[in-house]
């Protein structure tokens, strides 16, 4: 088949925070991915599936129907994607997901969408029934699921990222070098999807810058969840695969119950030249980043993304007590779409309440 040469995602800005690096009491880096098309980096990993999809010469000849289960970002990044794309997308949201989210699916395009079940997991069991299985394989009409974050074509995708901000970081001029321009990279992590893409984009640029990565030469990533939707830290603690009994969290773009395979295996046994750290904290915390990042950047995103901007500042050096005002940080700007001003309004309310 023809080759797509249209992506569905676009290079994000990166910039370094003075507030933020003062805080932080290093140099903080920004990468903006709130800033992709539909709101989050979601259109990476999710544009890349269906852009590769689109391209598989198994698809030849066939008209092709992506579904995708989704709290709310994933499906706005394949609609959009889709919608790129020409084709069409299909969400199934459980009944947690706000009607604003549910509107705005609407609103960029979906072909339709259905609320189902009370959970991510549930809506997407619907959704493989209803939809992907028995379908006619002789039918020149094909029902094609997307994964939210547990696919290879899901991984690459984000893990272009890694090669933006290998490009858009300034020159190192003194301190330890390292083959990635970078000393840390903060992300959060759900199901795995774009923590997995960016553990693979270091380790595949740290092993093809040299072919031995020295020990204080690592880029270390910093896995962020909150209480409640820590599935990957819940296995790390248990040493295997495990599925949280139910999402707690407020941060519902985190609540995955179970991470896919590969992330529990990327924080055990990353690349050479890479080393993860997990971390966990409060929704809170979580809201005190969603406020700091706006009064301080003007950017609006969700708690999903504010846990990594307050966990990847304020208590960075708990994590990674070595880093001096010359080290380099990236926090990755994930996005996410259920957030608004009156939202942010309401943390700032709670937390001047005495929310911890």
């Amino acid at each position: 088949m023809a080759v797509i040469e249209k992506k569905p995602w676009i290079e994000t800005p990166l910039i370094e925070s003075a507030s933020l690096s003062k805080t932080a009491g290093c140099r903080i880096f920004l990468k903006l991915d709130l800033l992709q098309p539909s709101g989050s980096f979601k259109s990476r990993g999710i544009g890349n599936f269906i852009r590769t999809a689109l391209q598989d010469p198994v698809n030849k000849d066939q008209e092709l129907h992506f579904y995708i289960s989704s709290g709310g970002n994933a499906g706005l990044a394949a609609v959009i994607a889709a919608r790129e794309l020409n084709c069409q997308c299909t969400v199934v949201v459980p009944h947690s997901t706000k009607p604003m989210i549910v509107q705005k699916l609407r609103d960029v395009g979906a072909a339709d969408v259905f609320q189902h079940g009370d959970n991510w997991f549930e809506a997407d069991t619907h959704l493989r029934k209803t939809f992907i299985e028995n379908q006619d394989p002789n039918s020149d009409k094909r029902n094609v699921y997307v994964p939210p974050f547990d696919h290879p074509d899901v991984w690459k995708g984000a893990e272009t990222m890694i090669d933006e901000i290998a490009a858009q970081m300034p020159p190192r001029d003194n301190g330890p070098k390292t083959p990635f321009p970078v000393d840390a990279v903060v992300c959060s992590v759900g199901g795995g999807g774009l923590f997995n893409g960016v553990v693979q984009g270091l380790g595949r640029y740290q092993q093809s810058q040299t072919g031995e990565v020295a020990e204080g030469n690592q880029v270390r990533v910093l896995a962020v969840e909150t209480e409640g939707a820590d599935s990957l830290a819940f296995s790390l603690r248990n040493g295997s695969l495990q599925s949280l009994p139910g999402i707690k969290s407020l941060a519902t773009s985190l609540g995955a119950v179970r991470v896919a395979p590969q992330a529990l295996k990327n924080a055990q046994s990353p690349p050479t030249g890479v080393n993860v750290v997990s971390a966990v904290g409060t929704d809170a915390e979580a809201a005190k980043g969603v406020i700091r990042l706006a009064d301080e950047q003007r950017l609006q995103v969700e708690l999903a993304c504010g846990i990594s901007v307050e966990l990847g500042t304020v208590k960075l050096k708990e994590y990674f007590p070595d880093l001096t005002p010359e080290s380099r940080v990236v926090v990755v700007v994930c996005g996410g779409s259920n957030v608004s001003a009156e939202i942010i309004s309401e943390y700032r309310q709670k937390i001047q309440d005495g929310w911890e």
